[in-house]
């Protein structure tokens, strides 16, 4: 099966962890935590995701001139990720997350966005050529959302596929210019509901919000319901793709891997749903481990998770 070429354009952040034995409720201390720095940001991690299964991976974002932006770009390096288009910010810091995460999984995020805000279309211009070459393109939402329309428009101008993952979730629901312009549109259910103003709470109202993001513009949509698997609304139907259940330590980077996933399985030339099952299977083997990138698994370990449960890549 042929490599994926990769452009992932978005945010760099350095990730710093505590695990505790329950979440705080506001005011409140939780003590007896531990602590460890990751390197993170929902850009990085699908760019290290995509790599790590393969993929050629060109990565454009900024960092700062602190040692975290040094560190990331290392990390980068040695994952052989393509660091030529990430700028050094001299005004900005490299962006920074602070995460808790329970015994559950569940976790709680607040994010610094630092370099990641001062993005502007001029970064995506110098990255033109490689995203027209690209198989796909990879957007979230920590970065301008003026930074990621222009991306997604010089992507779908060129024919290739632009896949969008729409968080943090908006504020608002996406312009309809940019959601004509992705192809592969992947929120979770709080997404979903914030893009819609549809609750969704189970696969029929998944469904209706599926059909709504249709209806608004993008081309496919993919409302993911964690281990519930995922309903996936196309021009042709709308149906319901089961995941794996698996016992969760932490949930923090599972959209990212996804989303990974699914760009390495589409550029490769899979079918959709097939693609979206594979997705499933590094989503669910990256939340059995700690941390963002450090959960990420590589192409030998999903092979190896899909004969321990026993079912095809």
């Amino acid at each position: 099966m042929k490599a994926a070429h990769l452009v992932v354009v978005g945010s760099s952040n350095t990730d710093m962890v505590v695990k505790a034995a329950r979440l705080p409720r506001p005011g409140e201390t939780v003590t007896g935590g531990q602590f460890y720095m990751a390197a993170g940001g929902k850009g990085a991690n699908q760019a290290v995701a995509a790599a790590r299964l393969g993929a050629h991976v060109t990565f454009v974002a900024r960092v700062g001139t602190d040692m975290f932006g040094s560190q990331a770009i290392q990390n980068y390096d040695e994952e052989g990720i393509d660091t030529e288009l990430i700028i050094r910010d001299p005004d900005h810091p490299t962006g920074v997350a602070l995460i808790l995460v329970d015994e559950q999984g569940e976790n709680l995020i607040a994010v610094a966005s630092g370099a990641n805000h001062a993005m502007t279309p001029a970064d995506v211009d110098r990255a033109a050529t490689r995203i027209r070459e690209a198989d796909a393109l990879l957007l979230q939402l920590e970065i301008p959302l003026a930074v990621v329309a222009y991306a997604a428009q010089v992507a779908a101008s060129a024919g290739v596929p632009v896949i969008l993952d729409p968080a943090p979730a908006p504020e608002k629901p996406l312009p309809t210019e940019l959601l004509r312009n992705i192809t592969y549109l992947k929120p979770n259910e709080s997404e979903a509901e914030r893009l819609t103003g549809i609750r969704v709470e189970d696969e029929r109202s998944a469904r209706q919000a599926a059909e709504k993001l249709r209806a608004d513009g993008a081309k496919n949509v993919i409302i993911t319901l964690g281990a519930n698997g995922a309903v996936v609304a196309t021009a042709d139907q709308v149906v319901h793709v089961p995941g794996f259940c698996v016992e969760a330590r932490d949930c923090t980077a599972a959209g990212d891997a996804f989303n990974a996933a699914l760009a390495v399985a589409i550029a490769q030339g899979r079918p959709l749903l097939e693609a979206v099952r594979y997705a499933h299977l590094v989503a669910a083997l990256s939340v059995t481990r700690l941390g963002a990138q450090p959960s990420l698994p590589t192409a030998a370990e999903v092979s190896q998770f899909a004969q321990s449960l026993a079912v095809p890549l």
